[in-house]
């Protein structure tokens, strides 16, 4: 699983996996990092859950893992069981203190790729089988296959319990 933190590559192997995802990704700015080696057991939506266990999909048959019975790929179906980790819809893709965010992005109000914010303000994608990447901007992954940013959410840091105001 991707840690940020670029691979361990020599220049040209490197030079060779940022080819291969350029060649999807054209908006990806020339900072991206490739931060894992592709892995076929997880993809983008367990990557923004934090599950490097199993795939995550809502595919009819049941067949990958799912946290709730609504098995539709629609952006509020994607929203509900997000919910179950305790993410809710934000507006605001910036870094904000005590708290996570992922975002979805679809085609046709259908979801293909989530990705997840670092506590840098960075954000890191699971592109399908391949590797894990980390990138500057939530619109870089932005493509025909992965649609467009569709809904932020955000919970509360796992671990941080606000402390109240003296007021």
């Amino acid at each position: 699983m991707g840690t940020g933190t670029s691979l361990p590559l020599n220049e040209q192997e490197m030079e060779v996996a940022r080819g291969e995802i350029r060649g999807e990704l054209r908006l990806l700015q020339d900072s991206f990092r490739v931060t894992s080696w592709p892995d076929e057991t997880y993809n983008c939506i367990a990557w923004a859950a934090e599950d490097s266990t199993q795939w995550w999909w809502p595919d009819p048959d049941g067949l990958s893992y799912w946290p709730i019975p609504n098995r539709d790929d629609s952006i509020p179906a994607f929203i509900e069981a997000f919910r179950v980790l305790g993410y809710e819809p934000c507006d605001s893709d910036d870094l904000e203190d005590g708290f996570e965010k992922i975002v979805i992005y679809a085609v046709a109000g259908r979801v293909k790729h989530m990705a997840r914010q670092f506590e840098s303000g960075a954000w890191s994608s699971k592109l399908g089988v391949w590797w894990d990447i980390a990138h500057e901007s939530i619109d870089e992954v932005r493509c025909p296959k992965y649609g467009v940013r569709a809904q932020i959410l955000r919970r509360r840091a796992l671990g941080i319990v606000p402390i109240p105001s003296a007021t």
